[in-house]
């Protein structure tokens, strides 16, 4: 099982999320809270939006904790919006296409969990894939074929049903193929602008996935950071980080979370048939 943050507010340095706080990403890709991969070693990825419409990405097959390079751009990298992740791989290799953030053009998107039973349909949900977007697919892993799907279903036009339709089209792909229960995930997802994420799974038993409420939890949380942040700051993780874990709010089963200039929604999720 993987971990993932995402941040939205004023410009901040990556370093300031990703290591400072108490129990941090990079903390947790050593020795996360979870029981099913409490280490998270199998590269990492972060992708970042600044001044320009595209974000900057960097990956690596590293782990995290053992990543120089990361220490040092986080340092020095200043962003508004970003998307991290440390990775515990299930079946996919360990190498840098198979990183997320997974970008195309100014989207990001990250994943944890699976689809279960991707042996069996890959194939088929590969070909669900619009033949624009095929060529783009670098890496091996079920999460790379789940964004491309929400693209060729209508992210860019209307993102939460694009989730929705994704979800449907993979439960009943895996239906078909004797697969009742096949997806299990959270996910986060953003143009640069609006942040979107999931918490679902085909039995009901999600992950976990939290959010900050607003600026003064984030500050609870990492009193050390404040008067860093800006009034809209939103946080979205895998797993609580900081001091004051108890600020955090937990999504939900079976819910979507929009993110947008300090504005948080957060409402039922359901997937919906999908025809390619």
């Amino acid at each position: 099982m993987c971990r993932w943050l995402a941040y939205d507010g004023a410009p901040i340095l990556l370093e300031d999320l990703l290591f400072k706080p108490k129990h941090s990403l990079i903390d947790q890709s050593m020795c996360s809270k979870s029981a099913e991969t409490p280490t998270n070693g199998d590269g990492f990825g972060v992708g970042w939006y600044g001044s320009r419409p595209a974000p900057g990405l960097y990956r690596s097959i590293r782990p995290a904790w053992n990543d120089f390079n990361l220490r040092d751009l986080a340092a020095q990298i200043e962003a508004r919006l970003f998307l991290a992740h440390v990775r515990a791989t299930s079946q996919a290799t360990v190498q840098e296409t198979n990183c997320h953030p997974f970008r195309y053009k100014h989207w990001l998107f990250v994943h944890n969990g699976e689809i279960f039973g991707i042996e069996k349909i890959r194939k088929r949900l590969v070909e669900a894939v619009s033949d624009e977007l095929f060529p783009s697919i670098m890496g091996t892993t079920d999460s790379e074929v789940m964004f491309y799907l929400c693209l060729t279903l209508g992210l860019e036009s209307d993102p939460e049903g694009a989730l929705s339709r994704m979800a449907g089209l993979v439960e009943s792909i895996a239906k078909a193929h004797g697969i009742d229960e096949t997806l299990w995930m959270t996910l986060g997802v953003t143009d640069g602008q609006t942040l979107h994420a999931v918490r679902y799974a085909s039995d009901g038993n999600a992950p976990t996935l939290y959010y900050s409420r607003d600026v003064e939890d984030v500050y609870k949380a990492n009193p050390e950071l404040t008067g860093k942040f800006s009034l809209n700051t939103r946080l979205i993780a895998s797993e609580p980080s900081g001091k004051a874990r108890d600020v955090w709010l937990t999504v939900p089963q079976s819910s979507y979370v929009r993110v947008h200039n300090g504005d948080i929604e957060v409402r039922p999720f359901k997937p919906v048939a999908a025809k390619v």
